[in-house]
């Protein structure tokens, strides 16, 4: 089990390359994350939803994503709430309280994923959640320690040194962990050092000595590595080529699946911005709606940040609009949400350039698609995660034609706007592309987020097998008294 002394550590990266490392070895491996707390997901070859970083470590492994990867996942809706997935499918909305006494139900379905885990796959690789010295939430834990000591698994630490402090990080870590807790810890991994490793070594050495635990491997900071964020969004952009379109999307409150806009974020020729709270939003060629885990929350900040009156401006002159998902649904005149799926029970107006409406019902649609787009007949390859139901004039020019012989989303009549429930809408190159041309720029360079996702999770599995003691690691796990045994 791979646990760090904080968030964004390098969990999922370390268990993401320890996989593609093994899968390249010959070994079939399963990701598994207890429980993840992230608004964007994956959906299974087996119709259910997890968070996305299993859905890429899955991918890194070579095997089909599938809900026993990540068996509890909270999506939350507020501060205090969140919607509570358990293997794949919508089980309740609870409030941190609710759901901290509804754990020990929860640890039940992570147990019965880890078991049948066991039993297919020749090795397990468990990514914790945040820190295991998170005081406050040990009392029925079954994210980190809680889970690694009812499953009886050995754990090592991942400690960001970008951050600064990761000494402190390491040790204080160990320091607030139980004694059969700092029992099962194998020793400590170093992520993200960039410099002369010469000048770490006296600090590696006194690591060693003051915990009686080996550092396996410090690994370099890799500039430019693309892996799906597991939820914070990366400002970063693509470097180099010429800008040949401007694009931005707004940070919602609640923005969900922003890994959709990865594509134009990385494209060379585009300059792509995300537009935070109370910042100037920016001229640009198109503007993208994203997902949102409260849509009518999200439509009032809109709101209150200016966004509708840019938006009629930017549409007067021409500019494209696009909605993805719950930004789709935003784009309709009305957005009901009559049993409170996504907060209070109530509707709101929408901003009105597509002639359509949406109501959020209980059921879920969760399903992999391919399919192609009626801008030209370019092809793609996504998923849908959405409670609405739309319906409206606008649904008899559609933006996608799927397989299955259904259509999805919608075009207005000017072309200026439109919309989708699918996911991963510009993962596919042709469709890029497509949106692009739509956009305004014509004879895109192509890009292939797939491919790229493929060469940078090779990239890692190249770094852990240079800077990680691989062999003193498995020996390690495997000779541990707390490793599992069939």
């Amino acid at each position: 089990m791979v646990q760090g002394t904080t968030s964004d550590a390098g969990k999922s990266t370390l268990v993401a390359g320890l996989a593609r490392v093994l899968a390249r070895r010959g070994m079939r491996i399963a990701p598994f994350k207890p429980q993840n707390m992230a608004l964007n997901s994956a959906v299974t070859a087996d119709g259910g939803e997890i968070g996305r970083a299993q859905a890429l470590q899955a991918l890194a492994a070579g095997v089909e994503p599938h809900t026993d990867f990540n068996p509890v996942l909270l999506k939350p809706s507020s501060d205090i709430g969140a919607q509570v997935i358990i293997h794949g499918k919508v089980h309740a909305q609870l409030s941190a309280r609710d759901y901290h006494e509804y754990k020990p139900v929860a640890m039940q379905a992570v147990m019965a994923s880890w078991q049948r885990l066991v039993r297919d796959f020749e090795g397990v690789l468990v990514e914790g959640a945040g820190s295991p010295a998170e005081i406050n939430l040990r009392d029925r834990d079954i994210a980190n320690m809680g889970f690694a000591e009812v499953a009886d698994v050995p754990v090592i630490l991942i400690a960001d040194i970008d951050k600064g402090g990761v000494f402190a990080h390491l040790v204080g870590t160990m320091a607030l962990l139980s004694e059969s807790e700092r029992a099962r810890v194998l020793g400590f991994v170093i992520n993200r050092f960039r410099g002369d490793i010469g000048l770490l070594q006296s600090g590696l050495d006194w690591l060693e000595a003051r915990t009686g635990l080996p550092v396996f491997g410090v690994l370099p900071y890799l500039h430019g590595l693309f892996l799906d964020a597991e939820d914070a969004i990366d400002g970063s952009q693509s470097s180099g080529g010429q800008t040949r379109l401007r694009a931005i999307s707004p940070v919602l409150p609640r923005v969900s699946n922003h890994t959709d806009l990865d594509p134009l974020r990385l494209h060379p020729e585009v300059d792509f911005s995300w537009v935070g709270p109370g910042q100037p939003v920016p001229p640009a060629d198109l503007v993208v709606l994203p997902g949102s885990k409260s849509v009518i929350n999200d439509l009032a900040w809109l709101r209150q940040q200016g966004w509708d009156a840019y938006l009629q401006r930017h549409l007067r002159y021409g500019g494209k609009v696009l909605g993805l998902c719950g930004g789709y649904q935003m784009l309709g005149h009305w957005v009901r949400d009559p049993h409170g799926m996504e907060g209070e029970p109530g509707q709101t107006q929408g901003l009105g350039w597509l002639d359509l409406d949406t109501t959020l019902e209980r059921n879920k649609h969760l399903r992999q698609v391919a399919g192609s787009l009626t801008l030209t007949p370019a092809r793609l390859n996504g998923y849908e995660i959405h409670l609405g139901v739309t319906t409206g004039e606008a649904l008899t020019r559609p933006l996608v034609r799927l397989d299955d012989g259904r259509a999805d989303g919608a075009i207005s009549e000017d072309g200026l706007v439109a919309g989708t429930y699918v996911h991963g809408l510009m993962d596919h190159p042709e469709a890029l592309a497509a949106v692009l041309s739509w956009a305004g720029m014509a004879e895109a360079v192509t890009e292939d987020i797939g491919a790229r996702r493929e060469a940078d999770l090779d990239r890692l599995a190249d770094a852990i097998e240079s800077h990680l003691d691989l062999g003193r690691l498995l020996q390690a796990s495997s000779s541990h008294p707390h490793s599992p045994r069939e």
